[in-house]
C-alpha cells in the first residue's frame, strides 16, 4: 500500500495535479485572496481582540 506521501506526488505528477497547482498559484497571487487569507488567520488567531 502506497504511503499517503507518495499517492500526493502522484497526483501533483498527474495533468489534474499540474491543474489544481496552476489554479492555487493564481489564487495566491490574487490580492483578493491574500486579504481573504489574512482575515481568516486573524480570527483563528484571535486577532480582533486588540
Amino acid at each position: 500500500m502506497a504511503s499517503i506521501i507518495d499517492r500526493i506526488k502522484k497526483f501533483i505528477r498527474s495533468p489534474q495535479g499540474q491543474k489544481a497547482r496552476a489554479r492555487a498559484e493564481r489564487l495566491a497571487r490574487d490580492p483578493r485572496t491574500q486579504a481573504k487569507a489574512r482575515r481568516l488567520l486573524a480570527k483563528v488567531r484571535g486577532g480582533s481582540r486588540h
